[in-house]
């Protein structure tokens, strides 16, 4: 190939590459997010305004199954309330351990109504003192909140 071609041929590929970058998402059918559904309360200042947020409270955050045998599967509940202005959303609950698994409901949770966190753990091949952190991740302020369970596994 003589010299002329290849940038020749080096400029439209540059050129299709730039043209391409350039293509507008609105365009393609892509729906675009807008600014006004994101509430964040903190401020560049520091300051926080939970005013009309959801906010979460659990009936209790921990629970002890105490002593189990190994192989045994138990479950505990854990209820809370809206106690915010808004509705809340569990937007992920995950555990700390894939022997200890979280069910929930994404459905809006209204201000004054209730909830729970239906959490299972399975002891097989688990020995002695056992203790599992459950996180829930929510449109409240702060948007984490930390459930633990512990046992006690005889074997």
């Amino acid at each position: 190939m003589n010299k002329a071609f290849k940038v020749v041929l080096l400029l439209i590929l540059s050129l299709s590459v730039l043209v391409s970058c350039k293509t507008d998402n609105s365009q393609q059918g892509q729906e675009q997010v807008t600014t006004d559904i994101i509430q964040n309360p903190v401020t560049a200042y520091g300051d926080i305004k939970t005013e009309g947020l959801p906010a979460i409270r659990f009936e209790n955050t921990e629970h002890d199954f105490g002593a189990i045998i190994e192989g045994e599967i138990v479950e505990h509940t854990f209820n809370f309330t809206n106690t915010g202005g808004s509705d809340l959303v569990l937007t992920k609950v995950s555990a700390s351990c894939g022997c200890t698994i979280p069910k929930y409901d994404t459905s809006p949770v209204a201000p004054g109504e209730h909830g729970k966190i239906v959490v299972s753990f399975n002891s097989e091949n688990r020995k002695g003192s056992q203790s599992k952190t459950i996180k829930v991740l929510a449109n409240t302020q702060p948007n984490l909140t930390e459930l633990k369970i512990t046992a006690n596994i005889l074997y």
